[in-house]
């Protein structure tokens, strides 16, 4: 056979490689290695390892040539270490924290699709698969490449660059976060920090929004009790202990907590209304009104569950027991009501609230634990004005709207110590396809590789002391 004609049949059998594999910058491709080291270490409570996480992200960074005193991998328990290191500015400002969780949740391969693994990293169809591809280790792996190639390009910011990856985030007996601020919090003390708990949104594949979020709902359940002293199973009366409670509860369905807006919520709902249309974009409107419009503020709570949160206090049943055999009257019946509460919002006055929505003297109402304060984080001009310039930049016409997050981060433990938080990645996912925590979780990998450019170019520029 000819040696051209030979030369072509190689050229066309020969496989090719994927469009990404092609075209990927150095950046891109470090933090996809990074992204596929992290998520094939397994880091879940259970049997997981967190500090060989954050050991393999301290060798790459010692690798890039961060100094051993900048690089530290340290932790309460030998499977629960955190990695804190320190990209040095000129020092005329105070540090900036950038945070990422390594651990994740649980996840079993015979709970995914046969063809994955949640311990390994599956590019596939336009998505990286695997457990912590949106819950945290993207992030995570964004820092790390970021901070590399910072030093490669001999930036020196005004400030220092703090990059915590921690554990125990998403529960555990050693949070990271809460570890390190009663231990060492001289290394992770900042002006402010960058965390997860915002994100793009994307609907149907178009870029809606990117979020920020700058304040947390308050946690705190409440167990219900009804007592009675029960009696024989052939002669039942009235006064049952079941339906006390039972009756309650219904009542406590039927109650909505009053609308309370803060300057986060409210910016939410203004900039909201520019992106919904219709009857929804004006009830968004009329809630911002004094007092907020009722009936526009039960037409948003009846459209969706996270307009109803962001506007109000949520109290819910969540778990439910009574009586102690099959043929006896029941002694007790108990209830657990899960609140999220709105910042700043007293306990008790919740509890007395449940009190009176329940309206039944022999229903007790039992907070459990004590709540942990997440005062809101202000809108600094300068953070909020540098992600609007960046978002700009690359999603032109896309907006920044601030959220109040209706689940917890650790950006609470933060903004509990005084440093103020603000969830924003520049991550887009599908809102209608959240996977986080389940089944399949994945990334898309356009949306990885724009989310690292973005974090980039906004922490360089938020790494420069502002001109006077």
């Amino acid at each position: 056979m000819p040696t051209l004609i030979l030369l072509a049949l190689v050229l066309v059998l020969a496989p090719i490689a994927p469009a990404e594999a092609q075209t990927l910058s150095p950046s891109d491709q470090l933090a996809r290695d990074i992204l596929k080291e992290l998520v094939e270490i397994d880091t879940t409570d259970s049997a997981g390892d967190n500090t060989r996480a954050a050991e393999a992200m301290a060798s790459r960074l010692k690798a890039a040539g961060f100094p051993e005193a900048d690089v530290r991998v340290l932790g309460p328990h030998p499977r629960k270490g955190n990695l804190v290191a320190r990209l040095r500015g000129t020092g005329e400002a105070r540090p900036i924290l950038l945070l990422a969780h390594l651990d994740v949740v649980e996840a079993r391969k015979q709970d995914w699709s046969p063809d994955l693994d949640p311990f390994k990293l599956i590019e596939r169809d336009g998505f990286f698969y695997g457990r912590g591809t949106t819950d945290d280790k993207a992030m995570a792996a964004i820092w790390i490449a970021n901070l590399i190639r910072y030093r490669q390009e001999g930036f020196t910011p005004d400030r220092d660059l703090i990059v915590a990856l921690t554990a125990d985030e998403e529960g555990g007996d050693y949070n990271g976060v809460d570890w390190l601020l009663a231990r060492h919090r001289p290394l992770i003390d900042a002006e402010y920090g960058l965390n997860e708990g915002g994100g793009g949104e994307l609907r149907k594949g178009r870029r809606i929004a990117n979020d920020v979020q700058a304040a947390e709902k308050v946690y705190l359940s409440f167990r219900l009790e009804a007592t009675n002293p029960g009696g024989h199973s052939s002669l039942p009366v009235r006064d049952n202990a079941i339906y006390h409670l039972a009756a309650g509860l219904t009542r406590l369905a039927e109650y909505d907590f009053p609308v309370s807006l803060s300057e986060v919520t409210r910016a939410y709902f203004d900039r909201m209304a520019t992106v919904e249309s219709g009857q929804v974009a004006a009830d968004m409107k009329a809630i911002l009104g004094t007092p907020p419009d009722p009936e526009a503020a039960k037409r948003l709570a009846a459209a969706s569950a996270w307009y109803n949160a962001q506007m109000r206090t949520t109290c819910v049943a969540t778990r439910l027991e009574g009586g102690h055999a099959d043929n006896a009257l029941p002694q007790a019946a108990r209830a657990l009501v899960n609140c999220r509460m709105l910042p700043g919002t007293d306990a008790k006055e919740v509890q007395q609230t449940l009190v009176r929505v329940l309206g039944d003297d022999t229903i007790t109402v039992t907070p459990l634990g004590r709540p942990r304060p997440s005062p809101p984080s202000s809108l600094r001009p300068d953070v909020m004005g540098s992600i609007e310039r960046v978002t700009a930049e690359l999603w032109p016409g896309v907006p920044v709207i601030p959220v109040m997050q209706t689940g917890a981060t650790d950006g609470r433990s933060l903004r509990e110590a005084g440093i103020p938080i603000y969830g924003v990645d520049g991550l887009f996912t599908e809102v209608d396809d959240t996977r986080a925590h389940g089944k399949d979780e994945r990334m898309g990998v356009k949306e990885f590789y724009e989310g690292r450019e973005f974090l980039y170019r906004l922490v360089k520029e938020l790494g420069q002391k502002p001109t006077p």
